[in-house]
């Protein structure tokens, strides 16, 4: 009796154990499955973020091809701004030359805010501190392009052919060493070029550019509100105009006065970047 008592114990946790085992298995095997169909989801997660990711960068590719391509040019002998195929004809160009002089920076802020893009053309003497190359550096990294507008903004007509290279590329070596670039467009001092400076400008793959009109260097309108009036009011203002300003206290504080006036007038502002250059003739 006491042999047949043990030998059904026995066979119990035999069988008990067997049972435990089978569960083990089976759990084990659901585990497995569960763990494979999370590593599934995980990968078909992967899969969709990274097509997400390919479709983004191909929308980023087109979308900075199209930007690529010149929208306006350069008018080469009323110096205005003229626009290619169907672009909106109804702007203008703001520049400013002489920075950093005064108030570029302050300048560059006012724009920025307003999403109102310009060329500010500088003079070598201006960035020969470390203080003013940062300035120069933050208003490219800002986005605003940078023109040339010579080293020391001398008259060019009274210099030798050696002293004009001088003025010109030093200014151009200087920026590209400070952010990267080199200018793209060529502002003489007073708009007095010659035919070696506009040679020059041009082996370097710069436009010459002067201006349709400004006023803020004639003491009539050394004033807030006086620059801000003649800017929007002047009887020169037409589409593709070239604005000419100063880095002066007066037009800095005229800025965002004249950015809306124009605005109020319907015009917009045209990126320098859209600009034909030199270098875009694959455009046609």
């Amino acid at each position: 009796m006491k042999k047949s008592l043990l030998y059904i114990s026995l066979l119990s946790m035999l069988l008990l154990a067997a049972c435990n085992e089978e569960a083990t298995k089976e759990n084990k095997e659901k585990d497995e499955q569960s763990a494979q169909v999370e590593e599934n989801a995980e990968q078909f997660k992967s899969d969709e973020e990274q097509q997400k990711i390919d479709v983004d960068a191909e929308s980023q590719e087109q979308a900075e091809t199209i930007e690529q391509i010149p929208q306006y040019e350069l008018n080469p002998k009323t110096f205005s701004i003229q626009p290619i195929g169907d672009a909106n004809p109804k702007v203008v160009l703001l520049t400013i030359d002489d920075a950093p002089d005064k108030r570029a920076l302050d300048m560059a802020k006012t724009l920025k805010k307003l999403d109102a893009p310009a060329i500010f053309f500088v003079n070598g003497h201006f960035i020969a501190s470390d203080e003013k190359k940062a300035i120069l550096k933050e208003i490219h990294d800002m986005g605003f392009t940078i023109g040339n507008h010579t080293q020391t903004h001398a008259n060019l007509k009274t210099l030798s052919e050696e002293e004009q290279r001088e003025e010109i590329i030093s200014v151009n070596d200087l920026v590209e060493e400070i952010t990267g670039e080199r200018p793209r467009f060529f502002r003489a001092p007073f708009g007095a070029n010659t035919d070696f400076s506009k040679a020059l400008a041009l082996s370097e793959g710069m436009q010459v550019m002067n201006w349709s009109y400004g006023y803020d260097f004639e003491k009539e309108y050394m004033t807030k509100e006086k620059i801000a009036d003649i800017m929007v009011n002047t009887e020169l203002l037409r589409n593709g105009s070239n604005l000419l300003m100063h880095d002066r206290d007066w037009t800095a504080d005229a800025l965002e006065e004249i950015i809306n006036g124009l605005r109020d007038k319907g015009y917009e502002f045209v990126d320098p970047k859209l600009i034909k250059g030199l270098d875009d003739e694959q455009w046609g």
